[in-house]
């Protein structure tokens, strides 16, 4: 099944659920379509306290979060994972392929790229395994050695690649944006996504990494439904001006140059079905996460 089959499908039966605007009812108090509070996730390196994974796990859960994002292929056991899950009710949702970025799926060195593919792959599996239905996947990088031309053609090659392993899995593949020098603008974004045409093959977007050359609510207006997952950080483009580029992400949520209101309101305009916001923020303690955790509380109000 194509992506545009899958979503004409989609949109019939969402028809017909529409015909009852009611999900259901929490006491007397009507639950609308569509208007299900986001989840919360954190990553993993995030957390900077000397507990055991279990704990870890519980900590997350006494500060508000919803579920934890590792990278991948995962350091430790699927079967300890899923432990804690199981114990603490916090979800992993989805994985970040950790192999994407020094070894990309736009190298011109075929073997590179199967390299990644089959890293990939392998976490799709795990995904799966873990009850998430996302991985996370950087499409190309371009660099003074490596062309757009190439990249594009390559990563578009690989991505391809990745289809009977989603197919395989029925996870999902979400192509990241961040500073590697491609895929630019949202149209591009679209463009590309359009082109490899399958259902289970999206865009990860990643509010705060945008900002550096545009902003975010116009990517996710352009890319829509095509959009798996959120993630979250801020930007200061003041301070990446006065400081330097990657200074740029040292601010709090809510205290740098991201609209988060109308960000939220574009998200929920677009449909987004992802179900959940990451964040994706430097490492520290209890007290630093709490706060995190409260911030994102406040995004997810507006």
């Amino acid at each position: 099944m194509n992506r545009k089959t899958f979503i004409r499908t989609a949109s019939i039966m969402a028809g017909a659920a529409a015909a009852s605007p009611l999900m259901g009812q929490v006491g007397s108090t009507p639950v609308l379509a569509g208007a299900a509070r986001l989840k919360k996730g954190i990553g993993f390196d995030m957390i900077k306290e000397d507990l055991s994974l279990l704990d870890k796990f519980k900590l997350v859960k006494d500060l508000g979060y919803d579920g934890i994002e590792f990278n991948s292929p995962v350091s430790i056991s699927v079967k300890e994972l899923l432990k804690a899950k199981a114990v603490t009710g916090i979800a992993i949702p989805s994985l970040v392929n950790k192999d994407h970025w020094s070894k990309p799926l736009s190298d011109p060195d075929p073997s590179v790229r199967q390299f990644t593919i089959d890293s990939v792959a392998k976490s799709l599996q795990e995904v799966k395994e873990l009850g998430g239905d996302t991985v996370l996947v950087v499409p190309g990088v371009v660099n003074e050695k490596v062309s757009y031309g190439v990249a594009y053609k390559n990563a578009l090659d690989s991505v391809r690649k990745l289809i009977p392993h989603v197919e395989k899995t029925g996870m999902k593949v979400g192509l990241e944006n961040v500073w590697n020098n491609f895929i630019l603008s949202p149209v591009e974004a679209k463009n590309f996504i359009d082109e490899i045409n399958h259902p289970l093959i999206g865009w990860y977007f990643d509010v705060g990494n945008i900002l550096r050359y545009g902003w975010p609510e116009h990517w996710i207006e352009v890319l829509g439904d095509r959009i798996v997952k959120l993630h979250a950080k801020e930007f200061s483009r003041k301070i990446m001006n006065d400081e330097g580029l990657r200074k740029g992400f040292g601010v709090e949520l809510l205290k740098g140059d991201i609209d988060w209101r109308t960000v939220m309101k574009t998200v929920r305009q677009v449909g987004y079905k992802g179900g959940w916001l990451t964040v994706e923020l430097g490492a520290g303690d209890r007290t630093y996460l709490q706060n995190i955790s409260k911030q994102m509380d406040e995004i997810l109000s507006f």
